[in-house]
């Protein structure tokens, strides 16, 4: 009697990319890949994004009084640098300076908490406000920079927010008022001050304006791909 053969197992390790695994996303649309951050050059700064949970309205009182709570609390850090905001419907443009990664991941936490406490308690609204990731974007360029600062700074034109402020030559949900950069220096005073903090990279200070002043009016189109250069 012959001893029975045992059937070969598949062989399987741990760990690598398999069907179903991971955490699955929250609501209809998920935020931000899991996959590896970019690499952060303290003397770049980054084009952030953070998106609202679905159903949830950032552009209204209730939603800049929190995003002002949060750049005042997020102000007191010198190694995370919040310069210009800019809060739409369902998401937020950030322009921040970051000395390293773990600067970036501990300034957009807490900024990020600040925000919902605030807004959790404006708007009598109970859980999470934004999704679990935010989006950066290093602006290694000139070029870029000031792309990103004129995409950000006038992206309400970009949603056609302007229609229904034509009296208004900037965006009353945005930093606005504290650039120095748009053409012809028009007035800002009936904007209210926003707590961001003043640039310290030459990217933002001084290197963009070498690519031309960004006037109020123009309406940008969409973000152009990254480019690999990093002059």
């Amino acid at each position: 009697m012959t001893d029975p053969i045992q059937p070969e197992l598949p062989w399987r390790t741990r760990g690598g990319k398999r069907p179903g695994a991971g955490r699955p996303p929250r609501g209809p649309r998920s935020s931000e890949k899991h996959k590896a951050r970019p690499a952060i050059d303290p003397r770049h700064p980054l084009h952030v994004t953070i998106r609202a949970r679905p159903g949830l309205k950032l552009r209204r009182r209730a939603g800049w009084l929190a995003v002002r709570h949060g750049l005042a609390i997020t102000c007191r850090r010198s190694d995370f640098r919040i310069c210009h905001v800019s809060v739409q419907g369902n998401h937020v443009h950030l322009i921040v300076e970051a000395d390293n990664h773990m600067a970036l991941a501990r300034g957009m936490q807490g900024f990020q908490i600040a925000c919902a406490k605030k807004f959790n308690l404006q708007a009598r609204h109970r859980g999470p406000v934004f999704a679990d990731r935010y989006h950066p974007r290093p602006l290694a360029t000139l070029r870029e920079t000031r792309n990103a600062l004129a995409y950000v700074l006038n992206n309400w034109r970009r949603h056609r927010e302007d229609l229904t402020a034509r009296t208004l030559a900037f965006d009353p949900f945005a930093s606005a008022r504290a650039f120095d950069g748009w053409a012809g220096d028009p007035r800002r005073a009936h904007l209210e001050f926003v707590p961001v903090v003043m640039p310290t990279t030459w990217h933002l200070t001084h290197g963009w304006r070498r690519c031309g002043a960004i006037s109020p009016h123009a309406r940008p189109g969409p973000i152009a791909p990254e480019r690999s250069s990093h002059r």
